[in-house]
């Protein structure tokens, strides 16, 4: 038998662990790794009971990357958290349009949106692929899953004991990164009284603007850059303030952002380092 030599070896490991990198990437963590990333908030000024919000962030979805059937098992996997609230942050259209991506009708993403349960409701705000691909296609979408749709408004919610306030803003990349439809002071002046208030966005890069008269703003849009390599960080941020807002908790001036990593992939079909996520939020007062 023969031996493997220092050299062989090296050259074979050079050759591998690129190609086992890239199977992963491609084939292990975009559809067999679904986490959920819990973030326990004690927050200034909020009142009542721990309140939990499931957000899901851009799905993406479309044949084979994010089928009907991937979005199901998201469904379900989101129902056994038994949150209180369930938010989706934008981008259910896809944001492959190569390597073989194929929309998914309407209708079907939609059944599978359906099976969403929460006591306070499932509420959702659109994304720039959303308003990319056409948004009426996707309003339609929600309404026929019973999803409340948030653009430029609030609505206010009560159940067992919890009493707050749901904002929502339209896209801010609605018609390219440098122009959309959001309009944040219109938003939250339909904030009637001084019950704590969560913003869904879904570009993070609002969030310098907001007051703190938000408890709460959760956000999507830049996947946690979508491939991130150790020691370096994300390849690509699609923010204009950088890695500033590119994933996780952030906390300005007392003020708290949550970006999330997102569920599906834009641009090529591919995640590494950044499994898809449910974030699980548990706000209590401080």
């Amino acid at each position: 038998m023969a031996l493997i030599t220092r050299r062989s070896f090296l050259v074979g490991a050079t050759v591998a662990t690129p190609l086992a990198l890239g199977g992963y990437a491609l084939a292990v963590e975009p559809f067999l790794r679904l986490e959920v990333t819990p973030y326990d908030l004690p927050l200034a000024g909020w009142s009542g009971p721990p309140l939990t919000i499931a957000a899901l962030a851009d799905l993406h979805i479309c044949e084979p990357y994010m089928t009907a059937a991937g979005v199901a098992e998201i469904v379900a996997a989101t129902n056994r958290l038994g949150a209180d609230l369930v938010v989706l942050l934008g981008d259910f259209a896809r944001g492959i349009t190569r390597f073989g991506a194929q929309d998914v009708p309407v209708d079907a993403w939609a059944a599978a949106l359906a099976g969403l349960s929460a006591p306070l409701g499932v509420h959702a705000v659109l994304g720039n692929h959303d308003w990319w691909s056409g948004p009426d296609a996707v309003r339609a979408g929600l309404r026929a899953a019973g999803i409340g749709l948030l653009e430029n408004g609030a609505v206010k919610l009560e159940a067992h004991g919890h009493r707050l306030w749901l904002a929502g803003l339209g896209d801010q990349w609605a018609f390219g990164s440098q122009r959309g439809v959001d309009d944040l002071p219109a938003t939250l002046a339909q904030l009637r009284d001084d019950d704590p208030a969560v913003l869904l966005v879904h570009e993070p890069d609002i969030f310098p603007r907001v007051p703190p008269r938000v408890a709460l703003t959760l956000a999507g849009h830049t996947h946690g850059g979508q491939v991130r390599i150790p020691f370096y960080g994300p390849l690509v941020v699609p923010s204009r303030y950088g890695e500033r807002f590119a994933y996780g908790h952030i906390v300005e001036g007392g003020r708290h952002l949550i970006v999330s990593g997102g569920l599906g992939m834009t641009g090529v079909p591919i995640r590494f380092g950044v499994p898809p996520e449910i974030v699980l939020v548990t706000v209590r007062e401080a």
